[in-house]
């Protein structure tokens, strides 16, 4: 069995103004995946945090990058692409890093722009994470 994602947009000649879908419609069967928030620190560290493991570059992009990687690494891994990611949450400490994260996010998507939440809160999990992101992946059926 396969799928289709389909882009929703109420007006389509408004669509190359928005970095995201208002809505993604999985047409078909499909299984979904769920990841979890991925920050500039390596996707895999010590619990409880070790300090050395979280030192974070400044620069927002390269934060983003950070996650993204961490995030390419399970899609990889479960033959996903991009293209896949139906939902992206974002968490960013400071709203006006949006900007510069969605320009490093843009360089992974292409022209996907999958279903978006932005959310500003007053920290991460840890000192000078900036930016976390979690998605929702569809994936064809296996069997």
């Amino acid at each position: 069995m396969t799928f289709e994602l389909k882009s929703i947009h109420p007006d389509p000649s408004q669509a190359h103004k928005m970095p995201y879908a208002p809505a993604v419609h999985i047409v078909g069967a499909c299984d979904l995946m769920f990841i979890s928030g991925a920050t500039a620190s390596p996707l895999y560290h010590h619990h409880p945090h070790h300090d050395d493991e979280h030192v974070h570059p400044h620069s927002i992009e390269q934060q983003t990058k950070n996650a993204m990687e961490a995030i390419k690494s399970i899609l990889d891994h479960v033959g996903a692409s991009w293209k896949d990611v139906v939902k992206v949450t974002k968490y960013l400490t400071d709203i006006r890093d949006g900007d510069g994260m969605h320009k490093t996010m843009r360089a992974y998507f292409g022209d996907w722009a999958p279903a978006s939440t932005m959310v500003c809160i007053n920290q991460l999990s840890s000192p000078g994470a900036r930016v976390e992101l979690d998605m929702i992946v569809a994936l064809p059926k296996k069997g």
